[in-house]
């Protein structure tokens, strides 16, 4: 899998430990994010079919709230080997540019 966009990344990881429904995600990527990725419904319900057509989160269960049906959704094992390379991607983009950092001229001692 190649790279993927933030908000993909932060829903798969929204999953990661553990099942959530629709306005779960919304809120625990927003709590990932620090706020800076505000999810809406829409955007978050294409995002959550074609993980889930690419096998990389599932339907866990269904459950009649006020009369309205709440999905869970969770990572798939292929979602989960997926997340762990986005993050060794991403960590590995980090520190080359902290190693890039470190040679900028007039940074004291290499400070970051």
């Amino acid at each position: 899998m190649g790279a993927v966009q933030e908000p993909t990344f932060l829903i798969l990881t929204a999953l990661a430990a553990q099942p959530l429904h629709g306005y779960g995600i919304i809120q625990s990527v927003a709590d990932l994010s620090e706020g800076e990725v505000k999810l809406r419904p829409g955007t978050l319900y294409g995002a959550l079919d074609r993980l889930a057509d690419q096998g990389l989160i599932e339907v866990e269960r269904e459950e009649a709230v006020d009369g309205r049906l709440r999905r869970y959704y969770r990572l798939s094992d292929s979602g989960a080997t997926a997340l762990t390379e986005q993050a060794d991607r991403l960590h590995r983009r980090a520190t080359a540019a902290e190693v890039q950092l470190r040679r900028r001229p007039g940074l004291a001692g290499g400070a970051l």
